[in-house]
């Protein structure tokens, strides 16, 4: 199963009683992921990176265009009976982003992303996905690297906004230690828990209302990524203001 995406992405942190008040606002417009409805849903996603960390420093340097790999899943309760995942190549070329998705036993999942050979039973479409991480796990000796974990409220546009999605995600943490993604292992948060990350993803163009909400709250647009944010908590370099919420920044610098 393969599907793909080319839309833009706009992030925002909010404190979390403002999600809930923005959620009250755009219910007469939108209706709730039938995946995970009102309550939401939990999401684990691991990064794999080059040693050098090429994908974190693109991200940081502001690369115009630039590509993440991870496999993403939708956790069970207990996590370690989840058993299939999605591996991601999530790429950006200036505000657009793509997705190309591959959907995989998560025993197969990572050993392509850790080079292995391509399978020969898949379809035409999911084998040129395949095809593509085995090449850039290969030719960027990537591993695994960090895993972020949160919980998300998602909401749709429904016919009248199509390929409108808005969500939130909240308790957001990551850690660099027991990458397996199915692991039961101990997180750290990225940001404080009465904090949100809201995103705000269309296929053509935002809608008017979605603009005119943003800017009755007062909403201001911050470039966030978790995957960079964990890599930057856990490492000892000295990053560039990497806004994560007030009162919380790092500073990051490549030469450290």
């Amino acid at each position: 199963m393969i599907r793909r995406f080319n839309r833009y992405e706009l992030k925002y942190l909010i404190p979390v009683d403002l999600s809930k008040r923005i959620i009250e606002d755009i219910a007469e417009f939108t209706e709730p992921d039938p995946y995970g409805g009102l309550t939401g849903y939990p999401l684990v996603s691991l990064y794999y990176d080059s040693p050098d960390l090429d994908f974190f420093w693109a991200k940081i340097e502001g690369i115009k265009f630039r590509r993440k790999l991870r496999i993403r899943i939708y956790p069970k309760d207990p996590i370690e009976t989840t058993s299939h995942g999605m591996v991601e190549i999530k790429q950006r070329i200036n505000r657009t982003v793509q997705k190309r998705r591959l959907k995989l036993p998560l025993d197969e999942a990572e050993k392509l992303c850790l080079h292995a050979v391509v399978r020969d039973d898949l379809s035409a479409e999911d084998l040129q996905v395949a095809s593509e991480v085995q090449y850039m796990a290969t030719a960027m000796n990537l591993e695994p690297t960090c895993i972020t974990a949160y919980d998300r409220k998602a909401f749709l546009g429904g016919l009248h906004n199509a390929g409108l999605r808005i969500t939130f995600d909240t308790d957001v943490r990551y850690r660099v230690h027991g990458l397996t993604v199915n692991q039961d292992a101990e997180n750290h948060l990225i940001i404080p828990p009465d904090w949100c990350i809201m995103e705000i993803k269309a296929n053509n163009a935002v809608p008017d209302w979605v603009t005119s909400l943003i800017s009755r709250h007062n909403c201001q647009l911050r470039r966030v990524s978790k995957y960079c944010a964990g890599i930057a908590h856990a490492s000892e370099h000295h990053v560039m203001m990497l806004a994560i919420a007030p009162a919380i920044g790092m500073e990051v610098s490549k030469n450290g």
